[in-house]
């Protein structure tokens, strides 16, 4: 649906937003004379701004546009993956992020690599650069759809191309640093975006916040159901298992989380940072969510929506054609905050994986001014690659193509967690048990993935692969947690069958705990 256009002065505050992004990345330009500065910040960012950073990296304008829409249709039950991140993450964080303060320089996957051997770390940093590939093109094609109804049809080409330009100017000149301070000034923009939206839909409301309520409690709108013992739907038992597994994928396996552990200014001031990102990220996924409620009150209340409108448009719709200008304007900045937030990390992660795990591998003697050189191209060629992703999306349907692109890479990329756990908390696990269990994990997806994608559309749609009853029947969430289970038990399993020496202790928990325990005793 396409509206009149913005006024100008909310054209002023989004267009302002944008060249503050490009703004930051020049002025910290002069600081990025080494790997060390450029991808880690040298250590010396405070914990509150890399917390601050970890939260905006999360929360992107998937979750400014996909939790209102969600809410809005449906309940809350997405939020229940957000609510088992702190369950999970606030036991397991202290002994994460030491580790991977001490045993790796700058890539994630260099852990894989000590752990388990060379294509445990291949393997898995292909997996992280096919994800945040096809969530870079999903964001800027997001993006782009939004800005073109509020901006009365402008050229969507034009918008993917404007916002991937800058992220490009962003990160090339600014380095890590420019990224974890912009993100501080997008974190509180997305923030405020949200509470701004609260807050009219509160004042436009018949009634107010108690109307409000006493809709969304009788429609059951704040609720996290169905709540049966069942995978095949979605379930909040399903949302709590893929919670779990995401809040380890991320902040284990993440090279745009990790990577922030490496910026701070010691072990504990790490910590800090991720319990702040994470105690933030959930307050303000409940906010979104709160926000399709309201929305859902209000339109009960005032006559509807235009037929035929999409869950996913309905934020967007109220902010074009309900709210005040100048309020607009800030609530776009934050849509376009949360996009450059996401995108600037992975575009700077994924070069820093280029630069670590694959030129380095190839030019171990590469000195650091090369590395550095190597690293800022592809942040241009990553840059550039986001945005002929998203073009595609364009041009072929976005939502033939997400379902291809996502496809591939749950194949390819399956069991990354089990991985993860397997190498630290079993010693007695080795790589020759674990690649059989990466093969098990593959084979299971590829099945999975086959027996549940359709080529086509409408009524003659056909699965990739039939299997009549042996077809996959569980909800996609559960792909990615059986994945990884089948990693972690048949890779524990495959490696009693194989000798091999205890792994160190300092690449698992059990130094960690060792070394708890002689400071106690000190």
């Amino acid at each position: 649906m396409e509206y009149e256009g913005l006024h100008w002065i909310d054209t002023t505050i989004v267009v302002a937003s944008v060249v503050l992004a490009i703004g930051v990345g020049i002025y910290f330009a002069k600081k990025q004379n080494s790997t060390d500065a450029y991808f880690a910040a040298s250590g010396n960012i405070p914990a509150w701004a890399v917390g601050m950073s970890m939260f905006a990296t999360i929360i992107s304008s998937v979750t400014f546009l996909a939790y209102p829409g969600s809410a809005y249709a449906g309940n809350w039950i997405l939020l229940v993956q957000g609510m088992m991140v702190p369950l999970v993450l606030l036991g397991v964080i202290g002994f994460i992020v030491p580790l991977y303060r001490k045993v790796i320089r700058l890539s994630t996957y260099e852990y894989f690599e000590r752990r388990f051997g060379a294509l445990a770390r291949f393997y898995s940093s292909l997996a992280f650069v096919l994800e945040h590939f096809s969530k870079m093109g999903t964001i800027l094609y997001l993006l782009a759809m939004a800005m073109v109804a509020f901006t009365g049809g402008m050229d969507i080409v034009w918008i993917i191309v404007g916002v991937g330009v800058a992220v490009i100017i962003l990160t090339y000149f600014g380095g890590m640093e420019a990224i974890i301070w912009m993100d501080v000034v997008q974190g509180f923009l997305l923030i405020v975006g949200g509470l701004l939206a609260v807050g009219v839909i509160f004042y436009l409301t018949d009634g107010g916040p108690s109307a409000i309520m006493d809709i969304a409690l009788r429609d059951h709108k704040i609720d996290f159901g169905p709540y049966a013992w069942d995978f095949t739907q979605l379930t909040f038992i399903v949302m709590v298992f893929n919670g779990i597994f995401y809040a380890l994928q991320k902040y284990g396996t993440d090279q745009s989380i990790v990577q922030r552990y490496l910026t701070a200014r010691s072990d504990k001031e790490a910590k800090k940072a991720s319990y702040l990102g994470i105690l933030l990220s959930v307050p303000t996924w409940a906010l979104f969510m709160f926000v399709g409620t309201c929305l859902y009150a209000f339109y009960q209340l005032h006559g509807g929506l235009p037929e035929g409108l999409k869950s996913d448009e309905v934020f967007p719709h109220f902010i074009a054609t309900e709210m005040p200008v100048g309020i607009v304007g800030l609530i776009i900045a934050a849509l376009v905050a949360g996009a450059i937030s996401s995108l600037d990390a992975d575009v700077n992660c994924i070069s820093a994986v280029v630069v670590e795990d694959y030129y380095g591998r190839f030019r171990p003697h590469a000195t650091d001014k090369q590395r550095l050189l190597v690293g800022k191209i592809s942040v241009i060629v990553v840059g550039v690659g986001a945005i002929l992703i998203a073009l595609l999306y364009v041009s072929w349907g976005g939502e033939g193509v997400l379902g291809t692109l996502f496809g591939l890479y749950a194949i390819l990329s399956a069991g990354i967690v089990g991985i993860f756990v397997l190498g630290l908390f079993s010693r007695r696990a080795n790589w020759q048990g674990l690649y059989i269990g990466i093969a098990a994990a593959i084979l299971f997806t590829a099945y999975a993935v086959l027996t549940t994608t359709k080529f086509g559309s409408g009524p003659d749609a056909e699965l990739m692969l039939d299997l009549g009853d042996w077809n996959f029947k569980h909800h996609t969430y559960m792909l990615g947690v059986y994945s990884h289970l089948i990693v972690l038990v048949v890779g524990y399993v495959a490696s009693l069958f194989f000798k091999s020496a205890p792994a160190p202790k300092e690449l698992t928990i059990y130094g960690y705990l060792e070394e708890r325990r002689k400071n106690k005793n000190n």
